[in-house]
Order: C-alpha cells, then sequence, then structure tokens
C-alpha cells in the first residue's frame, strides 16, 4: 500500500502549513484569553471571522467533503484530506477556520447526501458558506445512548408536522452564537425491527418548546462558544419536509454520517499528539537537571522513542482506513475505522501525558498545549461511540472473518 501525496495534495499541504503559521499558531493566546474569560461566555472570538475570510480567499475552505458528493465538494478522497486534518487537529479550534469543524461537517455530509433539495438549499448552502453552525443531537441522559436502539425522544407525525418530545445531552456547538440548525434522532416507530423505528428530522435552534436545561462542563471547562449542553424537547413542532430521508431511516443516516466523523476525529487527534511530542523533544533539549539535559536521561528518551512508534502506527492505520474508504466504502471499512477509533485518541491521551510530564509544572498549565490534548482526547475516547463498543462490533467482525476463511 502506498500513500505517497499527491501533487494536489501536496500544494494544499504547503499552503495550509504557511496559513497556520502566518495566521493561526501566533493567534493562539489570543483566542485562548477570550474564550476562557467568562464576560465572553457563548460568544465568538473575534478574529475567527476574518480568519474565515482569508482562509477562503486562499482556497482552504470545505476541505473535507468527499469527491463523490460532486458539486458540493472540492475533489478531495478521504486519504488526500487525511494530512490536512492532522494540520488543522494541531490547533483544535483552527478547522473552523477552514468550515472543517465538527459537527457541522458531519452535518454537512447529511444534507449533502440524504437532503432533499429544498433542504440543501435552506441549510447546506449557508454551512457550506459558513454563515451558520449547527448541532447534532442524540444521545440521552435516561439511557446508555451508547446503544443507539434505546434513545427515548419521540418523533411524532400530527397533521402537517410532526412533535418531537424527549431530553438530549451532551449536544456540542448548541450555544454557538451563529447555530441555527439542529439535526435531532429519535423514535417514531415504536415496534417492529429495532434498527428501523428512529428517525433524523431538522430542528431550527430557536424553535418553541427548545429549553436548555443546563451547561455541562468538560474538565471544568465549559468550552465556549460553542459549549455541551442538555436539552428539553416539549411538544415542539416542525413540518413533515424536515424530515431527512424518510420515516425510520435514523440509523441508515446515522452510519452515513459516523464513518467520515470518526476518522476526522482521529487525524486531528493524530495532529495533537505529533505536536504534542516536538513539544517533548524541545522540551528535553534545553531543561537541564541534576546537571545534564533531560534529553540526556534514558526514561525520557525512551517517552519521545516511544510516541514517535505510536504516532506513526496511529497515522498508517487511519491512512488504510481513510484508503479504505475510498475505494471500498464506508461500511467495507468498518473495521478499520473501529480500530482506528480505538487507537487514536488513546494514543494521543498517552503522548500528551508524557509532554506533561517531561515539562513538569508547565505541562498542566496554559503555556503549552499539551493539557488541553490530554483532556480533549480523553473525552474523544467516548465521543462518537465508546472504545468499548467499537471494541466489541470489532472483535465480533474479527471472528466470523477469521471463522469464515478456514485458514491454516
Amino acid at each position: 500500500m502506498h500513500f505517497e501525496h499527491t501533487d494536489k495534495v501536496k500544494d494544499l499541504l504547503a499552503r495550509l502549513e504557511a496559513f497556520m503559521d502566518e495566521h493561526v499558531y501566533p493567534a493562539e493566546q489570543d483566542y485562548y484569553n477570550f474564550v476562557h474569560d467568562q464576560q465572553n461566555l457563548w460568544a465568538e472570538w473575534p478574529g475567527m471571522e476574518p480568519l474565515k475570510e482569508k482562509a477562503r480567499a486562499a482556497g482552504l475552505w470545505n476541505l473535507f467533503l468527499p469527491h463523490e458528493y460532486g458539486a458540493w465538494s472540492p475533489g478531495l478522497t478521504n486519504l488526500e484530506y487525511a494530512p490536512l486534518a492532522e494540520v488543522m487537529g494541531r490547533v483544535p479550534w483552527s478547522s473552523q477556520v477552514f468550515n472543517c469543524s465538527a459537527p457541522d461537517t458531519g452535518n454537512m455530509e447529511v444534507l449533502a447526501k440524504f437532503g432533499s433539495p429544498e433542504q440543501q438549499e435552506r441549510w447546506l448552502r449557508p454551512l457550506l458558506e459558513g454563515t451558520i453552525r449547527s448541532a447534532y443531537v442524540m444521545t440521552e441522559p435516561q439511557v446508555a445512548s451508547s446503544d443507539a436502539t434505546n434513545l427515548e425522544l419521540s418523533i411524532i407525525p400530527d397533521g402537517d408536522d410532526y412533535v418531537i418530545n424527549g431530553r438530549k445531552w451532551w449536544i456540542s456547538n448548541a450555544m454557538h452564537p451563529r447555530c441555527e440548525l439542529m439535526i435531532v434522532m429519535g423514535k417514531t416507530f415504536f415496534d417492529g425491527p429495532r434498527h428501523s423505528q428512529h428517525s433524523q428530522i431538522l430542528v431550527p435552534r430557536n424553535t418553541p418548546g427548545v429549553t436548555v436545561v443546563r451547561h455541562l462542563k468538560v474538565f471544568g471547562s465549559h468550552n465556549s462558544p460553542g459549549g455541551e449542553v442538555e436539552l428539553r424537547f416539549d411538544n415542539v413542532r416542525v413540518p413533515r419536509a424536515n424530515m431527512v430521508l424518510g420515516e425510520g431511516c435514523g440509523f441508515e443516516i446515522a452510519q452515513g454520517r459516523l464513518g467520515p466523523g470518526r476518522i476526522h476525529h482521529c487525524m486531528r487527534s493524530i495532529g495533537q499528539a505529533q505536536r504534542a511530542l516536538e513539544w517533548m523533544a524541545r522540551r528535553a533539549d534545553s531543561r537541564v537537571a541534576f546537571g545534564k539535559k533531560l534529553a540526556d536521561q534514558s526514561s525520557v528518551r525512551q517517552d519521545v522513542a516511544r510516541s514517535f512508534c505510536q504516532v506513526e502506527m496511529a497515522r498508517l492505520l487511519t491512512l488504510k482506513a481513510a484508503d479504505a474508504m475510498d475505494r471500498k466504502g464506508n461500511k467495507e471499512a468498518r473495521d478499520l475505522i473501529a480500530a482506528i477509533k480505538v487507537v487514536a485518541p488513546s494514543m494521543a491521551q498517552q503522548v500528551a501525558d508524557r509532554a506533561i510530564q517531561v515539562h513538569g509544572g508547565m505541562g498542566v498549565s496554559e503555556d503549552g498545549p499539551m493539557a488541553y490534548f490530554f483532556t480533549l482526547n480523553r473525552y474523544v475516547r467516548l465521543t462518537d461511540g465508546p472504545e468499548e463498543v467499537h471494541m466489541s462490533q470489532l472483535g465480533k467482525l474479527k471472528i466470523a472473518e477469521y471463522v469464515a476463511s478456514n485458514a491454516r
């Protein structure tokens, strides 16, 4: 298997790295100071829109949408997008600069793949323009949402409308000032096959009956401006035209959405791990303790070496998964997607932890990215399905495959 970058990707990568050097890295501290000031809670950092305009003018826009989406796509494959997502992941908020940030990316893929022409015109177009943002509303507090067949929020037809009732939580981006759309998953049929009972429907963010119950902190942070919240839906009415694809198609849509989304998370995690490794190496070379550089300590060298090995292995597995998605489709690549979703965030958390240790007190502060990378990847080990679910499904697939192969 060969992963040599095409000339097109080499050019995009060079321009993206130059843009990050010129515009993003120098703005990191300003961004951090703004979003962690409680007076700015749920407000967008003022530098975001100017950076988005620069990125769009530079041709670094909507790079995530795979080529099979035709006119909606810039023409890249998942494999070609992988190194670009890795670079963006080095500064997690930078994905928004290039209109490549979750959950908007997954929601745009849903609308591009399953949306009606009217839904695409009303919602997909402004999302692709970067003028609005969105939320994906799936998990619920009262059931184990890692098994999505448990979801209880009801989406019931009533005349020309659907009526929605239930509770949701850990809804990212719902507090963003530009969030105008929510894609909501719930139950339309209460009997029949378990994977044909649920639907997904478009709910404008300001629809009457949608209430923020509380703001949820992640490791003590509000994650402003998007945040995570618990929502309540009380007799929320939306038109029948807001149903995506059709009643009972919720799982079909979810699988189409989550495959690419999971791989994007992994690409970004690898970027964070790579940057933590680089910080660790520079710190080891510049810091002296007990009469010699940390870089001369065997244990530190081992941590750097082990981290390098893990980053490289995860990167290659991610590229293999992306390549399989391009050549075989998301369904056929589900074993590799599950594997990298297990490997990448855990690896990035471990590498960030080693980098924290080499930096000492500085490692747990805001003076470097390691502490944020550590907590972010601990959180990603739960998002889009906890790793235990992916391992269970992967183990089931591999057992069946190897038993069927009857290899000697």
